[in-house]
């Protein structure tokens, strides 16, 4: 796979379907979604991207989604921000967050709860919120998320969107503000598959075609999917029926591995911050941080070591299958004001793959109410997505 054009195969990469002024009037229009934390002064016509507020764009104020954080406009943009704009993309804004992306709803004490179009007395998921907001509200043409334990796919899944967490180490990172360094992928979100292909090849330089799609061989992790609510459980039992079940990893110690890893990581980053500064975090965020301050140096040594034994398992399980497909969550967005309690079955299914470094899409199910989102776990990045864009098609046909 060549990573020397910017655009896939027969693709336009400036075919935005909105300009700079619709999109900003757009977002003026639904600001009580709060979805956006800054709006760029920009001009000219392209593709219009929103930028979660992680990644460093020339002349705005990186946040974060804190307020720890120097108010200094970024001298310089990020690679990623440098890649698009030479595929003819133009920015909008800074997308809002869960709080240095340390979250699974997107509940912001700094700048507001970022609110589920489809509901907004309920979450959008996290700690993409603001991006996956922005695309499902028409607010751009597609957004830059990250993903460190499900960043792109929880908000994609709770506000039916599509996404794309790519294999580890397939975007460049620079100029993004880290969470987990050996965990921490950049993607993209947008309305529908071919539109995230497209993203993702602006984002990565690397050519994926979706052309001469054939079925792909999937399967379900045997033991893996369970306890979901009934909205989930309902669109899960009709995109599943007839798949096979094999068996993969252990989802516990995949799930565990990669919160040791993300707790101490994320400590190490914030602990100066933490310890001088502890009432610029919000409680849940803190919470995290300490917890994580709490993690030997032994434990993530270990973790760290096992995490690679497990990517090589993984891979050695997807011999003979093409994508392994399961919920993006267990349940469906949860209401703004829910606690803690919502943070495992939000991340119970996302979490094990970053662990292995695999590359997953997001794509909602054929399902009426509340958006499910399912995940399509894949061995390559365009293998991934060509089995969710087949996937998405034969989901089109149940609903016509």
């Amino acid at each position: 796979m060549g990573k020397d054009n910017a655009a896939a195969p027969g693709s336009d990469p400036r075919m935005g379907v909105m300009d700079l002024d619709e999109a900003r009037k757009r977002i003026r229009e639904r600001a009580e979604l709060n979805a956006f934390i800054s709006i760029s002064e920009e001009s000219g016509h392209g593709t219009v991207v929103a930028v979660k507020d992680l990644v460093d764009v020339k002349g705005m104020v990186t946040t974060a989604g804190g307020i720890i954080l120097p108010e200094i406009p970024a001298a310089a943009d990020a690679p990623v921000i440098e890649r698009i704009r030479a595929a003819g993309c133009v920015i909008v804004g800074k997308a809002n967050l869960h709080e240095f992306a340390y979250g699974v709803t997107s509940v912001n004490p700094h700048y507001g709860t970022v609110r589920n179009p489809h509901d907004p007395g309920r979450v959008a998921g996290g700690s993409s919120g603001g991006s996956a907001v922005a695309v499902a509200a028409g607010m751009c043409d597609w957004a830059i998320g990250s993903d460190t334990g499900g960043s792109i796919r929880v908000p994609s899944s709770l506000c039916g969107v599509s996404g794309f967490k790519p294999a580890f180490g397939s975007i460049d990172i620079g100029g993004v503000i880290p969470l987990s360094k050996s965990l921490d992928t950049l993607g993209p979100i947008a309305a529908d598959m071919a539109s995230t292909a497209r993203a993702y090849t602006m984002m990565s330089g690397e050519d994926v075609t979706l052309e001469r799609l054939s079925r792909p061989r999937l399967a379900v992790p045997a033991g893996w999917v369970r306890d979901l609510d009934a909205p989930t459980a309902t669109a899960w039992a009709l995109v599943s029926q007839g798949l096979p079940e094999v068996q993969f990893l252990d989802h516990g110690r995949l799930f565990e591995i990669g919160l040791t890893i993300l707790l101490f990581e994320a400590a190490a980053y914030h602990r100066r911050w933490a310890t001088e500064f502890p009432d610029k975090y919000g409680a849940d965020v803190l919470r995290l941080i300490r917890r994580g301050l709490e993690v030997p140096a032994a434990d993530y040594e270990k973790a760290a070591e096992e995490r690679q034994e497990l990517e090589s398992k993984a891979a050695r399980a997807m011999e003979g299958i093409d994508a392994l497909v399961l919920p993006a969550t267990a349940i469906v967005a949860p209401a703004v004001d829910a606690g803690q309690e919502v943070r495992e079955p939000l991340a119970r299914f996302t979490r094990p793959f970053n662990t292995t470094h695999q590359p997953v899409a997001v794509l909602p199910a054929p399902a009426r109410g509340l958006p499910v989102g399912i995940q399509v776990v894949g061995r390559t990045n365009t293998e991934t997505l060509r089995a969710a864009m087949w996937l998405e098609k034969e989901w089109g046909r149940l609903e016509r």
